[in-house]
């Protein structure tokens, strides 16, 4: 099963890659945000092996789907708009002019795979995933299959997390023809696993559309002169500055802005492109202004779906329905009530970023104090780490006699839980589940 894919060999490469994205270090160069492709965090030759006697018995993940296409054309639309203007008045510059035919083709092949859809690149990314998981738990997985034990596949019933799910089930089974019958249909469970559209997620909706409080911290952070000194920039790399000088302030913001998300989804659609190898977008935006745009994204996710405001745990405490079910399923599986060997479940950035909040995984562990806004100098929070394409948070349980560990892997890194939990031993990475009830407060 020790098999290594040219995305995974991909994948290595854009770890390496990834910018530094720590509290009190200069603000990344390059910055996509949330929609930053996927890339596993760890040397798969480097986890910590299972404490003597202790085998695996039950692995569950939360994985947000594959790198997709932008979710609409307005972007594309709004640019392509200004850039037939600039056209036709001759006002455009020499990478503007190439600027216009790029998006239109990038443009044409979103609508292609469908706005929203996964692209090849997320459709590998969820493939190579789940071909990971069955290489690091081979033990595990042939267990299932000699065993009988059932594959549970839930999503969120969207069309990208239902494909992503299929996906990743498949992939599985192929790696051994005996899980083939063990996995059942994709299921939906919305109120899992979209609970942000769902009942449970009631509060936190009116949050998002009337606090005050909210709403005047974005716009304090987006309306900056940087910002506005970054839009121009933006434009003037595009369009010759008396174009850009008709336009009013508020209109540049948002013509660069969607220069900027098209920049961010080229790495998920770099597959699409019409030599396979990207789309370029970096050469018609400055890296400082890319990172300024990154981090108003960030900041946007960072108070509407991550640690938020310090006094308020509104935007991640509905995800305890996710937790909970996680707790569930290994108590289940201890108790001797569950037949499964595998859960797996795909959601979206809004389930995965206030579950990591919830949990205290790292760079979500921060809140902003009132009155004190979120920057990158402030706080280690970025949405390239918490909840890229493809991010997933996986609990490997292991047993002996009696007595159950269970491992976290984040984005396929050895992960700590919470500092209120003690591992097994000082600097390990596997928990007692008692120890884990315990510290979560459901014992």
């Amino acid at each position: 099963m020790n098999r290594v894919t040219p995305a995974l060999a991909l994948c290595t490469v854009l770890v390496a890659a990834l910018p530094a994205q720590a509290a009190g270090r200069p603000a990344p160069t390059v910055s996509y945000g949330t929609k930053a492709p996927y890339a596993p965090r760890q040397n798969p030759r480097a986890y910590e092996k299972a404490p003597a006697g202790f085998t695996p018995v039950f692995t569950e993940n939360v994985s947000r789907h594959g790198s997709r296409s932008a979710t609409d054309g307005e972007d594309a639309d709004l640019v392509l708009g200004l850039w037939d203007e600039a056209d036709a008045a001759g006002r455009l510059t020499g990478r503007g002019a190439e600027f216009g035919p790029k998006v239109r083709a990038l443009r044409a092949a979103m609508a292609k795979i469908g706005y929203g859809n996964l692209s090849a690149r997320g459709r590998q990314e969820i493939q190579d995933t789940a071909v990971r998981m069955a290489d690091r738990l081979p033990s595990l997985f042939t267990s299932i299959a000699a065993k009988g034990e059932k594959i549970d596949v839930v999503s969120s019933g969207q069309g990208r997390a239902v494909d992503s799910a299929n996906l990743y089930a498949g992939a599985l089974a192929d790696t051994d023809p005996a899980l083939r019958p063990l996995v059942g249909a994709t299921r939906t469970d919305k109120d899992l696993l979209y609970f942000h559209k769902a009942a449970g997620g009631a509060a936190y909706r009116d949050y998002i559309a009337n606090d005050q409080r909210l709403a005047g911290t974005l716009r304090s952070i987006a309306d900056q002169p940087k910002t506005h000194a970054a839009a121009r920039g933006v434009l003037l790399r595009l369009f010759e500055s008396a174009f850009v000088d008709r336009l009013a302030a508020a209109d540049q913001v948002a013509a660069a802005q969607a220069v900027y998300n098209l920049y961010a989804i080229a790495p998920a659609m770099g597959g699409e492109s019409p030599d396979g190898r990207g789309w370029g977008m970096e050469r018609y935006i400055a890296r400082p202004d890319a990172a300024w745009f990154g981090y108003l994204s960030d900041a946007e996710d960072f108070y509407e779906k991550g640690p938020g405001f310090s006094d308020s745990d509104i935007t991640y405490r509905m995800a305890g329905v996710l937790l909970d079910d996680f707790f569930e399923r290994v108590e289940a599986k201890k108790a001797g009530t569950s037949t499964l060997g595998a859960e797996l479940r795909f959601t979206h950035a809004e389930e995965i970023i206030p579950l990591a909040a919830l949990m205290g995984l790292p760079g979500s562990t921060e809140p902003a104090a009132p009155g004190v806004p979120y920057t990158y100098e402030n706080n280690p929070w970025r949405g390239a780490d918490v909840a890229p394409l493809g991010s997933n948070i996986q609990w490997d349980v292991f047993s002996k006699g009696d007595r159950y560990l269970v491992r976290m892997l984040y984005n396929e890194k050895e992960t700590a839980f919470k500092a209120s939990c003690t591992p097994i031993r000082k600097g390990s990475g596997f928990y007692d589940l008692n120890e884990l009830e315990h510290c979560f407060g459901r014992s």
